[in-house]
């Protein structure tokens, strides 16, 4: 971690704690470091959270699809109220996931996909956190399994 500042110090200790709150799936801890106007944008999906209700459901939609995610932090940095984080994503296949009008059958499979956060502060709350993913990763991981099937439909 590049983290040698007092300021910077204390940025980088305020994500570690959020890190740990995501993967304990700890929401109230998650959205309490979050600013009421903050905005989460998932650059994979597409996905814009504003405000803690809508990060809030953003979250649990992925945690339930991947109940068991988890995030191995690699590398972070920090500077005047910045901290950019590499990350590792661990989670096991174990919910069907969608994906381009089909969905890939669980398969038990664990996952791993790189990722990295871009995370403003304002008074030491998150202001908005931009996450960027390695999705052809993920893509071959899922298509090695083999596990396509077209998706239904709600009639």
């Amino acid at each position: 971690m590049d983290c040698s500042e007092q300021e910077e110090q204390l940025a980088c200790r305020r994500i570690l704690a959020y890190d740990a709150a995501w993967n304990a799936h700890d929401l109230p801890a998650v959205l309490a470091m979050h600013t009421d106007d903050s905005v989460f944008q998932s650059h994979t999906t597409g996905e814009l959270a504003t405000g803690k209700p809508q990060i809030g459901t953003m979250i649990n939609r992925l945690w339930r699809l991947y109940p068991d995610l988890r995030f191995e932090i690699r590398r972070m940095y920090a500077r005047q109220g910045l901290v950019v984080q590499e990350w590792t994503a661990v989670a096991t296949h174990t919910r069907s996931i969608p994906g381009r009008g089909r969905a890939y059958r669980p398969t038990g499979e664990v996952l791993r996909w790189l990722g990295v956060d871009v995370i403003p502060l304002r008074d030491g709350l998150i202001l908005r956190k931009d996450a960027y993913v390695d999705t052809a990763a993920l893509q071959r991981q899922l298509e090695k399994g083999r596990s396509l099937t077209p998706e239904r439909t709600p009639t």
